[in-house]
């Protein structure tokens, strides 16, 4: 929070205010609304981040938020079950099943947890990210 209040400090707020003026940002309830902020973020990246004033940098950011908050309502990421993470990352590395020995134990383990039919123990998902260098949470 302190961090916040002394960047509002530091904004110039009477040029702060025309650029929320001119942009009229608001919680994003249309693809059109949308579409329109996408194009003020556009606008505001092409003058390059080292070029931005701090009052345009904050806006940018809350314009970023605005379009990350709608975009995360509108299309939503299906949650991916832990074991088609698993086969999807192997992929992703050129890693075959075998891989998995080490922190499954057996290749019948590995068999049951790549076709969804065993469940991923806390202490796999621990290894499977360190494994993977990836958030436990996937695992899970």
């Amino acid at each position: 929070m302190e961090a916040m209040s002394t960047l509002q400090i530091d904004l110039d707020q009477k040029q702060y205010g025309k650029l929320l003026a001119a942009t009229r940002p608001s919680i994003i309830k249309s693809e059109a609304e949308n579409d329109r902020l996408l194009s003020c973020i556009e606008d505001l990246m092409r003058k390059g981040e080292n070029n931005l004033s701090a009052e345009e940098g904050t806006l940018l950011e809350l314009l970023v938020n605005l379009v990350h908050d709608y975009e995360q309502r509108q299309y939503p990421t299906p949650a991916i079950p832990p074991h088609q993470m698993v086969i999807y990352l192997l992929e992703q590395q050129g890693q075959e099943p075998g891989a998995l020995l080490p922190i499954l134990g057996t290749k019948s383990r590995v068999s049951e947890l790549l076709s969804g039919k065993r469940s991923i123990s806390k202490e796999q998902a621990k290894k499977l990210s360190a494994f993977f260098k990836k958030s436990v949470e996937l695992f899970i």
